[in-house]
């Protein structure tokens, strides 16, 4: 009887193991949720896998990069069997966290970590999405000057500023991009610094700013209501900020990536690679114009989608 006993609890308790849960960390960036771009997109991912799958999910958002290490550790710690990190700054925490976890998987956006088989590495091409909006910002520009507005100068900000230079240089070789950064403590979320900003482009006759700055992005937006220029947002779909101003926001769709990874990892699919999202894998893209499709012209997003076509059938190359 006690051997019985023994093998009915065991059968239970491997049942149980079996059926639990998947647990998902989740790990934002700086700025946090409500920032209507990258943090917000990442969650709604979250949160749409969450109905979907039956898993368990926690979020956390660090105040500050040196955050990342200790949240890393934590969820590892306490069984989370897949820990995602929003912000490219989680890099080396990550490298050095999943070697000693090797049963736990875990997944980074924005850079590539070192080759693993726990670790995926969510990559983005921002530079096609953002050649579709430097296209849209040349043919809405009078004065022939535009502006990009990076929360910093670093590789993956600068993406978003070589896309959109070679969009709108690819409507009008002869047009001046005018580039600033933000900088300081909080270049992800300063958004009176980033108003500051936008005055300052304003203020040299250029007529349409671009930025990549995250939460500092709805500063920006709102120097582009006060002075009466164009806008495109970034990341979300950021065009009722300003009605009828934000021409288009370049989406980056974390959210797919995030999901991505999440559905791979119930179904036994994880791979410690890195997952590519462009315009053909849904990555990035456009909206649909719904404040401004009259403002922009059907004929200039009838162009916008050729562009894209011929962006990924490989006829127009973006670096």
């Amino acid at each position: 009887m006690k051997k019985i006993f023994n093998l009915v609890v065991f059968l239970l308790v491997s049942i149980t193991v079996l059926t639990a849960p998947i647990k998902v960390g989740l790990i934002l960036a700086m700025g946090g949720l409500g920032d209507k771009s990258f943090n917000d997109s990442a969650y709604a991912g979250l949160l749409k896998a969450q109905k979907d799958f039956d898993i368990e999910v926690k979020y956390v958002e660090p105040n500050s990069w040196m955050e990342d290490a200790y949240f890393l550790e934590e969820y590892s710690q306490n069984g989370f069997d897949l820990i995602i990190a929003t912000s490219y700054t989680a890099q080396d925490a990550m490298e050095e966290i999943s070697s000693k976890f090797p049963n736990t998987k875990y997944a980074i956006v924005d850079t590539r970590a070192k080759e693993g088989a726990n670790i995926a590495s969510l990559v983005f091409d921002e530079s096609q999405g953002s050649f579709l909006v430097g296209a849209i910002a040349a043919k809405m520009s009078k004065s022939g000057k535009i502006g990009f507005i990076g929360a910093l100068d670093i590789p993956l900000i600068n993406r978003f500023k070589s896309g959109y230079e070679q969009g709108a240089k690819y409507i009008n070789p002869e047009i001046s991009v005018i580039t600033t950064y933000v900088g300081g403590d909080a270049p992800f979320n300063d958004p009176l610094k980033g108003k500051e900003h936008a005055y300052s482009l304003a203020n040299q006759g250029i007529d349409v700013i671009y930025h990549a700055s995250g939460n500092t992005g709805i500063g920006i937006l709102e120097g582009v209501k006060e002075k009466k220029i164009y806008g495109i947002g970034v990341d979300c779909d950021q065009d009722d900020i300003v009605k009828g101003q934000v021409l288009t926001s370049m989406l980056k769709n974390v959210n797919n990536a995030i999901y991505k990874v999440i559905e791979d990892t119930v179904n036994g699919n994880f791979q410690g690679k890195v997952y590519n999202f462009g315009l053909k894998e849904n990555g990035v893209g456009t909206t649909e114009f719904k404040y401004t499709s009259n403002i922009v012209g059907k004929d200039n997003i009838k162009l916008v989608d050729k562009i894209k076509e011929d962006i990924i059938n490989g006829k127009i190359e973006v670096n």
